[in-house]
């Protein structure tokens, strides 16, 4: 197990995987499905976490009391999360979409707090504080402008089932490894998808996927689905998980935002505003001001 001294590298790594898997998911989409994406990428995020388990000689068995709580937690923080961003990235611009989601700190806090009775120390509640007027100037001109529409809409559900799925976890711990349960998850995930596909794609079931007329960027964005979002950073987060308080891990991945944006305006050229750039700069002083090393109350004593 990696030390506490490697979590802030850690919590970096999921950022810039899950930040630049926006617009990876966006050019993946101008020429794959929704529903078929989803099954391609966790189904192969999936396969590759099972084939790392069994090199490595990890356990794919779990035990019997934790199956319910492993696929309650991975249908609202992996399956649903991901169907319901594929709509929204299809419903509204990609850097706005991401702006929306990544409330989702915050409402892992709040359930944090209701449901583990998890208590918000300074650090936190200035965290918060900084990232919630962050979220306030990227969010009040959409509402303003009456453009916080269907897509959004989806956006900010996924951003609370992913929440809540992730507080389940924490509430009723698994005595599985990390990547047995991510891996489960992921399986779970690609076959409620295929359901997906099946009544609303059966093209696809039908004709199959001509994975020849892709073109380099669909591929490059399909890789980085697959290998960085779906199979590293689930693995990365879910090992975070299990020695971090829920609230503390949720508020440090406040830089997602900002990497999905600013690489959306990079890879598709979508422009942000001076909210948008304000906002930004917010939401990642709140993360930074998380992960800064805890001051030592005592010799020894966290």
């Amino acid at each position: 197990m990696l030390g506490r001294a490697t979590n802030p590298v850690i919590i970096i790594l999921i950022a810039l995987c899950w930040g630049l898997n926006w617009p990876a998911v966006r050019l993946a989409l101008h020429e794959i499905p929704p529903w078929t994406l989803r099954v391609i990428g966790m189904g192969a995020g999936s396969l590759f976490l099972f084939s790392l388990a069994a090199l490595t000689s990890r356990p794919l068995r779990m035990a019997r009391a934790d199956w319910g709580v492993v696929f309650l937690a991975g249908f609202l923080s992996i399956t649903a999360f991901n169907i319901l961003l594929s709509f929204a990235q299809l419903a509204a611009p990609t850097s706005r979409a991401v702006i929306v989601t990544f409330t989702m700190p915050f409402w892992t806090v709040l359930f944090a707090r209701i449901i583990l009775g998890e208590r918000l120390d300074q650090r936190r509640r200035i965290a918060l504080a900084v990232g919630g007027a962050g979220l306030i100037c990227l969010g009040w001109p959409l509402i303003m402008a009456g453009s916080f529409g269907y897509g959004l809409m989806l956006a900010l559900l996924a951003g609370i089932s992913w929440a809540l799925g992730t507080v389940v976890l924490k509430r009723f711990p698994v005595t599985a490894p990390p990547m047995t349960v991510t891996a489960w998850q992921l399986l779970a995930g690609a076959l409620a998808a295929l359901c997906g596909v099946a009544l609303f794609e059966p093209a696809v079931l039908r004709e199959g996927l001509d994975l020849t007329a892709l073109h380099a960027p669909t591929w490059g964005g399909l890789a980085h689905h697959i290998l960085f979002s779906q199979a590293l950073a689930y693995l990365l987060w879910y090992a975070l998980l299990a020695r971090m308080p829920a609230g503390r891990v949720s508020l440090a991945t406040l830089p997602v935002p900002a990497i999905g944006s600013i690489s959306s305006v990079l890879l598709l050229g979508e422009r942000p505003t001076p909210a948008d750039v304000l906002g930004l700069i917010l939401l990642t002083l709140g993360a930074a001001i998380v992960m800064l090393p805890a001051r030592q109350t005592a010799k020894g004593q966290p």
